[in-house]
């Protein structure tokens, strides 16, 4: 059976005249924090986490999320890297996301954040109105990126997106003007497509802000095996190589001065 744990994220203040409590705790304010709390823990992969659960109990105010202690283990870690160096810009985003916004209702609202785990002697951040859990906003710079993959939805009643199913970065959620989406003559839907778009990327880890993503082009992608083209290629390469190029000079020109 697989061994638990929990994260507690406790929350202190005053609504008024009253401490806080879950009888004057908005229920915008559960979800809030609830919104969060997979970024935080699972950072990575969601397709086959293991389950989380959820309690609000009194004390002020606790969220306690009950899961694999393998989790609760690795999270009491980066608790413990962010209160040594009262920073996120190491975290990944979803990571560093959550801990903004904790840092963003601290200073909105004069509440205290305290993040913790069940383990033994456990790391313990606290956040409130003195803190600065942001990113570094020099770190992320914009970038343009070309995407592959399929087109799993398109639409949207508020904000308008295309879902890009990718291999390598699972579905993708891409900003698109409705305009756009309205004159599409051809259904692309569960077509695979290149798309070329804006965003945000991590100028020191090439990290992607995936929630930054902003449509420019559509681009037909039909990947396809050609043998005969390959063929071509390499025989081109072939005369090439023994015609002007000198195999030993291009090697030494590789290596620069290694072997010197």
């Amino acid at each position: 059976m697989e061994k638990t744990g929990y994260i507690e994220i406790r929350i202190t203040g005053s609504k008024g005249n009253l401490d806080l409590s879950p009888g004057n705790y908005d229920i915008r304010e559960v979800i809030e924090v609830l919104e969060q709390v997979e970024g935080l823990i699972v950072p990575g992969d969601k397709k086959d986490r293991f389950p989380i659960s959820y309690q609000l109990e009194a004390g002020s105010v606790r969220h306690v999320f009950k899961t694999s202690l393998q989790y609760i283990i690795g999270f009491n870690a980066v608790v413990g890297q962010v209160s040594k160096y009262q920073s996120v810009d190491f975290l990944d985003l979803p990571t560093a996301k959550a801990f903004e916004t904790f840092q963003d209702i601290a200073f909105k609202k004069n509440y205290v954040f305290e993040v913790k785990t069940s383990l033994d002697n456990t790391n313990i951040v606290k956040i409130d109105k003195t803190t600065r859990f942001c990113r570094t906003e020099a770190i992320w710079v914009d970038a343009e990126f070309y995407f592959y993959g399929k087109i799993t939805s398109m639409g949207g009643k508020e904000r308008s997106n295309i879902h890009l199913a990718t291999e390598d970065m699972g579905i993708l959620i891409i900003q698109t003007e409705k305009e756009y989406l309205a004159k599409l003559e051809n259904n692309l839907l569960y077509k695979n497509y290149g798309v070329r778009a804006v965003g945000k990327q991590h100028a020191e880890t090439g990290e992607i802000d995936k929630t930054t993503l902003r449509f420019l082009e559509l681009i037909n992608y039909q990947p396809a095996y050609d043998e005969d083209y390959l063929k071509e290629l390499r025989s081109k390469a072939k005369n090439n190589w023994s015609g002007s190029i000198d195999p030993d000079k291009w090697l030494r020109e590789i290596r620069g001065g290694y072997d010197a």
